[in-house]
């Protein structure tokens, strides 16, 4: 089921990024170079194979990357799906919080999850865990239960502050190699 993802990841482009970091361009994390339905339906076949759905109420996803894998969970498990966003919206109930991760600091907000609701996390890569960990504080804020959580890509070993799950564990050095799949 995640030949593809893996086959993709390990002859995608890299690029040196300033302070000498190696960053890996992949569909799945960057939208670029093109981003294949069959790739998509895979992660989230993935997905709903490997997260706990049971009475969850929404999904909860990061602009921008999670969107495109939070639309094709929704769209098969009909669960609506809530984007938090980084752009301020003054929305009643919209919670801020303040996000740093290896390659940038910036606010995050969340509108549409309410005290009570059941959610799953679901986002493209974790690197650092700093966009997770201020999606969690958000939602905590918020009242909400994190039911699961689940990231395509995994780089390293960020702690997020809770258990996680991940379709793939990567290493990334002049290329990416796969080193754990989780299916």
């Amino acid at each position: 089921m995640l030949d593809r993802l893996v086959e993709s990841l390990e002859t995608c482009p890299m690029v040196m990024r300033e302070g000498g970091y190696n960053y890996f361009i992949h569909p799945i994390t960057d939208g670029v170079p093109i981003i294949y339905p069959a790739l998509l339906r895979d992660v989230g076949c993935a997905m709903v194979k490997v997260l706990d759905l049971n009475n969850v109420d929404k999904i909860v996803v990061v602009e921008a990357m999670g969107i495109h894998i939070g639309i094709v969970l929704s769209t098969m498990t009909d669960i609506p799906l809530t984007v938090m966003r980084k752009r301020v919206y003054n929305l009643p109930c919209e919670v801020p919080v303040h996000q740093t991760t290896g390659y940038s600091k910036g606010e995050l907000y969340l509108n549409g999850v309410y005290k009570g609701d059941r959610v799953v996390i679901i986002d493209d890569v974790v690197s650092t865990g700093g966009t997770m960990k201020a999606l969690l504080k958000a939602l905590e804020i918020a009242g909400a239960e994190v039911v699961d959580v689940c990231i395509a890509i995994q780089r390293g070993n960020p702690d997020i502050g809770r258990p996680y799950k991940s379709l793939v564990k990567i290493e990334v050095t002049e290329k990416v190699r796969v080193v754990e799949r989780y299916l």
